[in-house]
């Protein structure tokens, strides 16, 4: 694996951190978290569904586009928990993705266009490649989990709004996206994790997290004679007198 340049896999992890942002996006911006359907017996009318979304509601009748009704201040009202959690999980969660994808994106220009030996006394103030990805697969997990738990609680929380109701809720599209964007982000994660391990066992001391002492370092400059040294050369010099009676 070429650790000391970009690899593919960090280049793949980067291209998949981005894609599950995309959709974290799409999931919120739709309004597609919940169906509600209502059904008529009366021939002359049609089936109402009502989507729900995290900020709008849109009821249309069957086999029609436009909406009856668009309610464009749900967000203000919404009486149902799982979806006033999502309103504040999901951008958390694409926040802490976008965090990620900059350090991931730090990390590869690091690796790029910066000398794999450092200044030795701008060490302790500088952060490596490994160092910015460890930390970006550790956002990424975190988004995960941030996203994911609300997502799976709204497939029960239908159920139980079909218990205490009528049969009439089905989650929607997405809730399959903001699942699919989860796993996207755990296997950006996992690539991240994966290329560190691989490159954790170079020789290198910069391939660590954080950089080692100065003084373990290989220098090239020489190194200064000891005191000790110095005085056993003076000594050397130095006649010995001696007396005699």
């Amino acid at each position: 694996m070429g650790c000391r340049d970009v690899h593919a896999v960090t280049v793949l992890a980067f291209l998949s951190g981005t894609a599950s942002v995309a959709g974290l996006f799409a999931a919120v911006l739709l309004p597609n978290w919940r169906l509600m359907r209502l059904h008529t017996f009366n021939k002359n009318e049609k089936n109402l569904t009502v989507y729900t979304g995290l900020w709008i509601k849109c009821a249309r009748f069957d086999g029609s586009r436009d909406c009856v009704i668009y309610d464009t201040e749900w967000y203000t009202a919404v009486d149902q928990l799982d979806l006033r959690v999502l309103q504040f999980a999901l951008p958390c969660s694409m926040l802490t993705t976008v965090s990620a994808l900059l350090l991931c994106l730090i990390g590869m220009c690091n690796t790029a266009f910066v000398s794999s030996v450092p200044n030795i006394k701008l060490a302790k103030c500088l952060v490596n490649s490994p160092g910015c990805h460890l930390v970006a697969g550790l956002l990424f997990l975190l988004a995960c989990a941030i996203c994911l738990t609300p997502s799976i609680w709204v497939i029960f929380y239908n159920n139980y709004l079909n218990k205490k109701y009528e049969p009439v809720f089905t989650f929607d599209v997405s809730v399959y996206i903001t699942i699919a964007s989860a796993g996207g982000l755990f296997f950006t994660s996992v690539l991240l994790f994966l290329w560190y391990c691989a490159c954790k066992t170079l020789p290198s001391p910069f391939w660590q997290p954080l950089y080692s002492h100065a003084s373990s370092r290989h220098s090239y400059a020489s190194q200064p004679y000891s005191a000790r040294s110095r005085l056993s050369a003076i000594e050397i010099d130095i006649p010995v007198v001696t007396h005699t009676s």
